[in-house]
């Protein structure tokens, strides 16, 4: 029996609801039906919008599953009987979206990537600030906590993105016509997330971050071909891996109990991405430490790839730099520290005492900012 492959994840992206990303999946979905691909609809959200429901005429509906929770019934996607009727493609609307309890599994992309698994490849949507780096980012600038977030690295691993634009001028006029949201949540809409300069930030995440993917993936080419075209190899290609290891960036996030350790770890990981860097994260735990908060922090930074470790010392500052310089890190990042009673001020905070033993590595202190 063949080794059955990988399905290909694609991906819709837009930076708000009305921008036309369903309406493009669904367009390529019958563009692909036409061509004979075997193509079914595994879950799509209509929202009332008729153009966009008119697009799906046609194509073949994997029924959702209903699951009781609170005395009602909601319906979720079936990734099973996807899996069961086996296509070659599936066509999965809001990526980013959260399953009910009582589901197999906790998120849609957790879902799709059973699909993937399996060897079938998936088209989906979703919007930028369901990004878990960008959470604070958003908050700070539109007010609004994002509930559902996913995994930078979910996107990252896609085969391809698709940036759906449309000017913030253009989504209101939309929204004015009443072809996104009724009349009367369009208004409301429009007076509080949607407002232009929302709109206008938001749009420019997705853009950024859409450029970032493209040129990750351009600069990943170069070194496969290299390969390819035998240059270099043997013990030189091996010197050279050495070489950019060394001088590559490598990142240490510095967790407490904090609640602010969130927020740490979101920036830390969005700027090593940026720099394609190594990202590791560290608590320094006092003997006998109750863990109970840090172990959320702990479980939250490994969900986003980061290398967490727990090192037991009384010395935090000490532990700190002396684990930063034996995995040869470049920049820590670390979270302000509290203030000082007034008999303690002449004394260094931990941070100082961070900076004072890491003079040959960049430390940056991530303030928590308010909305």
């Amino acid at each position: 029996m063949s080794e059955r492959h990988k399905g290909r994840l694609k991906v819709y992206l837009g930076y708000a609801a009305g921008v036309g990303k369903t309406y493009r999946m669904l367009e390529e979905a019958q563009e692909l039906k036409r061509r004979g691909v075997d193509i079914v609809v595994g879950y799509f959200e209509p929202h009332g919008r008729k153009e966009t429901i008119a697009m799906t005429e046609g194509l073949e509906f994997v029924p959702r599953r209903v699951i009781a929770y609170n005395n009602t019934g909601f319906e979720e996607m079936d990734a099973d009987a996807i899996l069961r009727r086996r296509p070659a493609v599936a066509i999965v609307d809001e990526f980013a979206h959260t399953n009910v309890p009582g589901s197999e599994r906790l998120k849609r992309w957790q879902d799709v990537h059973a699909l993937l698994d399996a060897g079938i490849d998936v088209i989906t949507t979703m919007n930028v600030q369901h990004l878990e780096s960008l959470n604070d980012q958003v908050w700070h600038v539109t007010g609004v906590r994002v509930r559902e977030t996913l995994p930078d690295w979910v996107i990252d691993d896609a085969d391809e993105i698709v940036f759906v634009d449309l000017t913030p001028r253009a989504l209101r006029n939309r929204l004015e016509r009443g072809v996104v949201y009724a009349p009367e949540k369009a208004q409301k809409a429009m007076d509080n997330f949607f407002t232009e300069t929302n709109l206008s930030a938001l749009r420019e995440m997705a853009m950024r971050h859409t450029a970032h993917e493209v040129e990750e993936k351009l600069s990943a080419a170069p070194a496969a071909t290299a390969v390819d075209a035998g240059q270099p190899a043997g013990a030189d290609l091996r010197r050279e891996a050495n070489g950019a290891r060394q001088n590559k960036e490598r990142i240490l996030i510095c967790l407490t109990g904090n609640p602010s350790s969130a927020v740490l770890i979101r920036r830390g990981k969005r700027v090593a991405d940026y720099l394609q860097a190594d990202c590791l994260a560290i608590h320094v735990a006092a003997p006998g430490e109750a863990r109970d908060a840090i172990e959320r922090h702990l479980s939250f930074a490994r969900n986003l790839r980061i290398e967490a470790h727990v090192v037991e010392a009384a010395e935090v500052p000490r532990a700190i730099a002396d684990f930063a310089r034996e995995q040869g890190i470049t920049q820590i990042f670390m979270g302000r520290s509290a203030p000082q009673p007034w008999y303690r001020r002449l004394r260094e905070t931990v941070v100082q005492t961070v900076v004072r033993h890491s003079r040959e590595m960049q430390v940056t202190i991530v303030a928590s900012r308010r909305s």
